[in-house]
């Protein structure tokens, strides 16, 4: 058998669209010969801070969960570095798994630089790689985002992840820090400075768990030339209200965010679709800001074992669209074990909604 031989693994999302994705034996994705761009839609602004304002076109859509798609790709992942173990090791993997969620429909592809610290770096006693890891982090996604010379416009967002993916031991979900805002700025600072020199698009503060977070990286982003979005981690508590992984109250950190008035956007990622859903109401209510969403499959990460254990029922996200796209989303994709077959499902039904 060839083993490049295709497999078809997406079929249509909604009737009146005849794209599919394939996926080859390689794991490497491609569209079939009818593609979504076949998909009469508006075209987006090539610049992002206007395309993301544009209410006259469809959401733009993100890219799903790199690092469990590398593992699925067959790369080992669960070391204490994560995907950048992979960016590290085998920079060829990271370009092509951002090729398989652009061929799925993305339009942004986010950096390998999630977990990349100095912090991390030197504990695996690799910190002299640390900017050359930043800036090929964006290289890598640029190349994927221009492979295709005749697609429609393509960003690249670079990733800046919590302290609690750095040094903070997993600590992103709760932010049980022990840190103040000023501790947090000064540590952000160096890998943020890097990573806005290197030919990004737009940086996305990802998975932001803590009130002192929040206002550590509202303090940094102000002096930034690139458009910042601020994507925060969210859980119910108790009574079933949405909060800030910390606990806190999620209309004092959009109180942080709207006064501000140095972010382009606001979101949550990395939590059930229903409780991105209920954030992104409160979110739009209190910030006016268009709003991004990239939930998870609904599966739970347990940071001690270093496994995904099952989590909620009905978190489709591609079902969903419709609802996120209802309470302002105007950045869409998926975190983690979202694949780019979902993509794919998430960007028809964008198109169609």
């Amino acid at each position: 058998m060839n083993a490049l031989q295709d497999i078809e693994i997406g079929q249509p999302f909604r009737p009146g669209v005849s794209c599919v994705v394939t996926q080859r034996q390689d794991r490497s994705f491609r569209p079939s010969p009818c593609t979504l761009d076949d998909v009469p839609t508006p075209k987006h602004p090539s610049n992002f801070r206007d395309a993301l304002n544009d209410q006259s076109t469809p959401a733009i859509i993100l890219d799903g969960g790199l690092g469990t798609h590398l593992a699925d790709r067959g790369n080992d992942v669960t070391g204490e570095l994560w995907s950048a173990q992979i960016l590290m090791d085998r920079p060829g993997e990271v370009r092509a798994a951002h090729q398989d969620f652009f061929a799925a429909g993305a339009q942004v592809a986010t950096t390998c630089s999630y977990q990349v610290s100095r912090d991390g770096l030197a504990h695996a006693g690799s910190s002299d790689q640390f900017e050359t890891m930043l800036r090929t982090s964006v290289r890598l996604a640029r190349e994927a985002a221009t492979a295709d010379g005749d697609a429609p416009a393509r960003w690249v967002a670079a990733s800046v992840g919590p302290y609690g993916a750095g040094p903070g031991a997993g600590t992103e979900y709760d932010g049980a820090y022990g840190l103040d805002a000023g501790e947090l700025a000064q540590w952000h600072r160096e890998r943020l400075a890097i990573l806005a020199s290197a030919g990004a698009d737009v940086v996305i503060f990802e998975t932001v768990p803590s009130l002192a977070e929040v206002e550590a990286l509202t303090s940094l982003a102000k002096d930034l030339d690139l458009p910042a979005v601020l994507s925060l981690a969210v859980r119910a508590n108790e009574q079933g209200q949405v909060v800030l992984g910390d606990g806190s109250d999620l209309r004092a950190a959009a109180k942080i965010v709207r006064d501000s008035g140095v972010w382009a956007g606001v979101g949550v990622n990395c939590c059930p679709v229903p409780q991105a859903v209920a954030a992104l109401k409160i979110l739009g209510e209190e910030t006016g800001l268009p709003l991004s969403a990239y939930p998870n499959s609904g599966e739970i990460w347990d940071h001690e074992a270093r496994v995904w254990v099952p989590g909620t029922e009905g978190n489709d996200l591609p079902s969903a669209v419709p609802e996120l796209i209802a309470a302002g989303a105007r950045l869409i994709g998926g975190c983690c074990q979202v694949s780019p077959e979902q993509i794919t499902r998430v960007r028809e039904a964008a198109q169609l909604g």
